[in-house]
């Protein structure tokens, strides 16, 4: 028998390293390209709020078209015997309006569509799914046009099913959970704004397109912060974050109060309308029809689903309706502003995040006064489109915010960038 000559074990071969190529990763280019849609999204936020507030929404009766044509006819024998005419008259200083906010968005969307196929590049299967899901929802688009309604739904909906269901596998190391989600809201965002001509300007359409331009332009905003890498690091960050995220949610339910307001044409059932017959002074504010607090019917003003088929532009609810719309947005923008002015104080007393504070503190107080001149001065359009651009720079200064406060040591890992 052999002694043991006491030597140790021969070591399992060690596992090879995975290749780098394989690690999670950011595009070299991907948080300029976030950076640029940030503010592409934001052009077309504020444009879309200037195509809404002019009633130019049913310009172009059909979709994607307008009038069967790419761009927009520039004048009515264009468009004679088009099917189109049968629906609505052509409007030429409006039509122009509709079709470029419609080519804008699309250039939009197909830059979240390169974000999408970047952050998911890496992934298994991950650069296939993004190009199938938009395969099937760019053919829903002649199907719908042909007249396919059911088809046109069927392939959208599994384009948009992918889409999620990446989302949930995916992590989001490498900003592709993130991306994939983006595109799946923008896809959504076109089907509302299709919905928004088809449906004849339906309230809860029109406001759920607002929402959808701005969720858009804050996970755009997020992605954009966190590409770049620029975290903000405060002992204690986790109580900030909380108050971030109360101010963002009251944001969130006040900017849908507006948006239903400018769905329903409910900005001036208060009253309002520049100088009165007999007195050198504007009307009504902060009273609504010359009292604290008149006939509402909060019942009928907050009914989310009507009858199809309805047109809605210039609104069809009676007075007491209205005003219910107008005063719940009133009584929340308190809520909303104690909310957003706590957070910028918070703000204003850490070092390092005082400009971010008084940049919030300046804006929530620009915010309020815009909404009282559109009262006061009965909706002029330059006021209620700042109106609508107010509301997306706070939602940036929140998102931004939350992007990048982070607490002391927690974090400290990038994603590679190649």
């Amino acid at each position: 028998m052999t002694p043991s000559t006491g030597s140790a074990p021969t070591p399992p071969p060690s596992r090879p390293a995975r290749p780098a190529a394989s690690k999670p990763s950011l595009h070299r280019h991907f948080h300029r390209i976030a950076w640029f849609a940030v503010a592409l999204t934001l052009v077309v936020v504020v444009f879309g709020a200037f195509v809404r507030l002019s009633d130019a929404g049913l310009s172009c009766p059909d979709w994607p078209t307008c009038y069967g044509r790419a761009a927009w006819p520039k004048a009515p024998e264009e468009v004679a015997g088009h099917a189109a005419t049968d629906i609505r008259p052509l409007e030429t200083h409006k039509a122009w309006r509709e079709q470029v906010h419609r080519h804008i968005a699309a250039i939009l969307g197909v830059l979240v569509l390169v974000m999408a196929l970047l952050a998911a590049r890496r992934r298994p299967h991950g650069v296939a799914q993004v190009l199938g899901a938009s395969a099937l929802v760019a053919a829903a688009i002649p199907a719908y046009m042909y007249g396919h309604i059911g088809a046109a739904f069927a392939l959208a909906g599994a384009g948009e099913a992918i889409l999620l269901l990446a989302a949930l596998r995916w992590s989001n190391v490498d900003l592709a959970r993130a991306a994939v989600l983006t595109l799946a809201v923008i896809i959504f965002q076109a089907l509302l704004g299709k919905w928004t001509v088809t449906l004849l300007l339906k309230p809860v359409i029109v406001m759920g397109h607002l929402l959808g331009g701005l969720l858009t332009f804050s996970l755009l905003t997020w992605m954009a912060w966190r590409a770049t890498h620029l975290p903000i690091r405060l002992a204690g960050a986790h109580a900030l974050r909380v108050l971030l995220w109360v101010a963002l949610a009251v944001l969130g339910l006040q900017i849908a109060l507006g948006g239903w307001v400018s769905a329903n044409y409910a900005a001036l059932a208060c009253g309002g309308g520049g100088w009165t017959t007999d007195s050198a002074h504007y009307i009504d504010f902060p009273k609504c029809v010359g009292q604290w607090w008149p006939p509402a019917d909060f019942r009928e003003g907050f009914v989310l689903w009507r009858g199809i088929g309805v047109d809605y532009e210039g609104g069809i609810l009676d007075g007491g309706a209205r005003i219910a719309i107008q005063m719940a947005h009133r009584l929340f923008a308190i809520v909303a502003f104690v909310a957003l002015i706590a957070a910028a104080v918070r703000l204003l007393r850490l070092p390092g995040l005082r400009g971010w504070g008084t940049l919030l503190a300046l804006l929530t107080v620009a915010q309020v006064l815009l909404g009282i001149l559109n009262v006061k001065l009965a909706l002029p359009l330059p006021v209620a489109v700042m109106h609508n651009a107010g509301a997306a720079l706070l939602l940036f200064v929140l998102v931004s915010l939350l992007a990048r406060v982070r607490d002391v040591g927690a974090g400290a890992t990038r994603v590679a960038v190649d």
